[in-house]
This record gives C-alpha cells, sequence and structure tokens, in this order.
C-alpha cells in the first residue's frame, strides 16, 4: 500500500513539472520588469578624472649655455635632485647636472684647439718662407731685365740679327718678370686665405672652449623665482628623477606653480568630446579633500585628440579653470570632474536600457492595452543613465525593461514617426553634404592660380 502511494506521488510531481516548462507562458509573465516615463529637470553631464595644476607657473629649465647647438650636448643627466614639493627661494639649489659629460667635451676642445693653434703657426711659417722665395725670383728677374735692356743697349752697332735677337731676349725677361709678380700675388693671397682660414678656426675652438668653460660653471640649477618645486614629466610620462635625461629639446626639469590660481587637467574620450564647449560649468571635487566640493568652468578643449596607452582609443585634453577657496589645493592632486555639457528645464526621458533596436528602428516596449506593442521613438540628448524623447513616448507611460523570444513577433505602432525621421536625417546628410561642397569650392577658388600668373606652354 505505502509503495503505491510512493509511486502516485511520484507520477504527480511528474506531471506538475512538465506543466511548468511545457505549458507556454502568457506576455505578460515573460515582460516583467518596468520603467515609467518621467517628466521634468534634465542635465547632460560628462563624468571624468584629473589632476590639478596651477594656471601659472615658472619653469626651472636647463641654462641656455648648455642648449648651444655648438656645444653639442644632446642629452645630460641629472645628478642630484631636491625633494619634490620643497619650498624654495629664488637663488636657491634645485638640481645637479652631470659634470663628466661636460668635462669630457673640455678636454676634446682643449686637444682640439692646440690642433689647431699649431695648424695656425705652421701656416704662417710656410707663407713666410713661400713667399721669400717668390721675392727672390722676382728680384732675380727683374735683374735679368735690366741685364738683357744692357745688351740691347750696346747692340746697336751690331748687325740687325744681333740687334733682334737682343730685342726677343729683353723681351723675354720682361715677361718672366710679369709672371713672378702675378705668380707671387696669387700665391700671397693663397697664403692669406689659408691663414686666416686657421686664424678662425682658432677662434672658433677658443669660443667653444670658453662656452663649454661657462657651462661647466652652470651645471649646478638654481631656482628662478620663490614657489614650491613640482616635476615634469619627461618624454616617457615619467616624472623628472636623478638619472632622468634633460636635452635642448626638453630642457624643461621642473616648475614654481602659482598656488592662488589653480586648473584641473582632464582626458575626454572622443565619443563625448563633441559634447564640450568653452564656457560650460563643472563640478569638482577632490580626491585628498573628500568634504570639498569646488565650482569651475571649462576654458580650453583641445582640437587634437592623442592616443591612450595600451589602447587605440583617443582621449583630448581639456582645461577646466577653479574656483572658490583653493588654499588647500596642491598641484597634481586627483580630482573627480563632472561637466554639464546641457540642460533642459523640462524634458520627458526614460533609462537607456528601455530602447531597443532592430536595423534602423530604434523602440520601446509599451503596455497598450492589453498586449504589448514596439513603439517607435525619436530620441534626443541622453546622459549617463537617461535619454530625452522627443517624440513617441508620454509622461506615465509604462515601459518594459526585458525582452523576451517572441519580441519579433511583437505589433508595431508609430511607423509615420519612423519615416519623418528617415527623411529629417536624409535632408540633415544633403545639406551637411551641400555645405561641405560648397567649401571645397571656396577652398579651390582661394587656391586658382590667378590668370596673370599662369604659364602657357606652346608645344
Amino acid at each position: 500500500m505505502k509503495k503505491k502511494i510512493l509511486i502516485t506521488f511520484i507520477v504527480i510531481a511528474i506531471v506538475a513539472l512538465a506543466a511548468i516548462f511545457i505549458i507556454p507562458r502568457s506576455n505578460s509573465d515573460e515582460f516583467s520588469i518596468t520603467t515609467t516615463v518621467k517628466r521634468g529637470p534634465f542635465e547632460i553631464l560628462v563624468y571624468s578624472s584629473g589632476q590639478l595644476e596651477a594656471q601659472n607657473s615658472e619653469n626651472i629649465v636647463v641654462p641656455t649655455i648648455l642648449r648651444d647647438r655648438n656645444l653639442r650636448i644632446n642629452e645630460i643627466k641629472i645628478t642630484d635632485l631636491v625633494e619634490e614639493g620643497t619650498v624654495v627661494d629664488s637663488g636657491d639649489f634645485v638640481a645637479t647636472l652631470d659634470h663628466k659629460v661636460v668635462e669630457e667635451l673640455l678636454i676634446s676642445a682643449q686637444e682640439d684647439l692646440e690642433m689647431r693653434v699649431n695648424y695656425f703657426e705652421d701656416a704662417k711659417m710656410d707663407s713666410s718662407l713661400s713667399l721669400s722665395n717668390n721675392r727672390d725670383l722676382i728680384t732675380n728677374a727683374r735683374e735679368d731685365v735690366e741685364e738683357m735692356q744692357i745688351v740691347l743697349d750696346e747692340s746697336v752697332y751690331e748687325s740687325p740679327a744681333v740687334l733682334r735677337k737682343a730685342e726677343m731676349d729683353l723681351n723675354k725677361a720682361k715677361r718672366k718678370l710679369q709672371q713672378e709678380i702675378k705668380g707671387y700675388e696669387l700665391k700671397k693671397s693663397q697664403a692669406q686665405t689659408r691663414v686666416e682660414r686657421y686664424n678662425i678656426e682658432v677662434r672658433q675652438r677658443q669660443s667653444r672652449l670658453d662656452k663649454l668653460n661657462n657651462a661647466y660653471q652652470s651645471l649646478e640649477i638654481k631656482a628662478p623665482i620663490s614657489g614650491m618645486v613640482i616635476y615634469v614629466k619627461d618624454r616617457s610620462r615619467q616624472k623628472i628623477k636623478i638619472g632622468s635625461t634633460v636635452s635642448p629639446w626638453s630642457p624643461t626639469i621642473a616648475t614654481l606653480p602659482d598656488l592662488s590660481a589653480m586648473h584641473s587637467i582632464t582626458y575626454v574620450n572622443e565619443i563625448d568630446i563633441s559634447k564640450l564647449k568653452i564656457g560650460q560649468k563643472v563640478a569638482l571635487g577632490v580626491d585628498a579633500l573628500p568634504k570639498k566640493l569646488l565650482e569651475g568652468e571649462v576654458f580650453s578643449v583641445a582640437n587634437i585628440g592623442q592616443p591612450m596607452p595600451k589602447s587605440d582609443a583617443k582621449v583630448f585634453e581639456v582645461k577646466i579653470k577653479v574656483f572658490g577657496e583653493i588654499t588647500d589645493l596642491k598641484p597634481a592632486m586627483t580630482t573627480s570632474n563632472i561637466i554639464q555639457t546641457g540642460q533642459f528645464s523640462d524634458a520627458i526621458f526614460i533609462p537607456a536600457e528601455a530602447v531597443f533596436e532592430n536595423d534602423s528602428l530604434q523602440f520601446v516596449l509599451l503596455e497598450n492595452g492589453s498586449q504589448i506593442v514596439k513603439k517607435v521613438v525619436d530620441l534626443g540628448d541622453k546622459n549617463e543613465n537617461f535619454i530625452v524623447v522627443n517624440q513617441g513616448v508620454q509622461e506615465g507611460d509604462v515601459l518594459f525593461l526585458n525582452t523576451s523570444k517572441n519580441i519579433d513577433d511583437l505589433p508595431v505602432e508609430g511607423m509615420e514617426l519612423f519615416y519623418e525621421i528617415k527623411e529629417r536625417k536624409a535632408k540633415e546628410e544633403e545639406e551637411a553634404n551641400k555645405r561641405l561642397e560648397e567649401i571645397n569650392n571656396e577652398t579651390a577658388q582661394i587656391y586658382k592660380p590667378s590668370s596673370k600668373n599662369s604659364v602657357i606652354i606652346k608645344g
């Protein structure tokens, strides 16, 4: 008897489970999570984290003498630094640069100068000796002319042949004298040029040596004004530290910020950057001072993006001016920035999760009487959680946030709105293309060559 009762209970349980899984449920059971269309004030906010910087600051840079191209110091290491955050007075020590680099250049420059001085002295001696020989040749040639003149004078009563030969010898001696004089002038000019070239090289080497001596004396960096030392980031975006290098192309070591005016530097992704404009209000929080809430305003938005580290995404630099009491703020403090990019005093809005898409159709799931329909909506601006609805729903409408397997079978309402949206977007695209064409035509007209300057090539 007990066995039969047990079997009966098992059969009933199996039938109950089958009923649960096999018998279809109603739409109202599948669509169970709902929300209500709301109306009221609506804010569009962009959230980002940033870092405080002084709005004005004085840079501590490598001395100008070290950036002279003639010194050929491409980069130089930092061997000593004061601790970041140190408050210094004007003229106080901040950093020391590597002396070994300049010492090696000094030794090389001294050797090069000595070599050029030797070349200069040798050139003067060679020139003096060579020109002395040329002057002797001119003297000999002039004596030959005098001798030939005497021979010609004595041949006045000789035969015509002897007289003609004497004349020819005299002319030959005169030509030789002229050649020796011209040769002397040419060699004198060459010698002067050669000596002057070595003299210039000596002066250049001496100037470089003097500059290196001055550079050696300037390797200890001093603060130009009073302030708090904040080290900058190098090319690898790492803070300057002992062992870092500076160069003529990246000469800044640190900054002395003016703490009376601060701004927050933040980076906004390329999706949100089009929403940002100069003058937009910002609410700022400071991580180090959780109870401090500040107001700010966007005063700079970058036009060119930059890649995020280890990512293909682009971000744009945004600068936010900080208002209010900032005495407790320090450079490099982390900030939380809430940028108000748009505000509506009266708008209809719904949660972003209530919007579904099917190809080019955007719709919500709306309970219309006894059935659930897909209602076409015309969407507007959005923030982190909500979307403004321009047309399609009304305040108080109940929408569903979850979907079901048979969503494709649900009826669609508001197709006339869909075609209206489609037509509007087509017109906007046409106007944009027309405007782009006008800009291209204007640009082509500007760069069109003038007929006065045109060149006609006849073949």
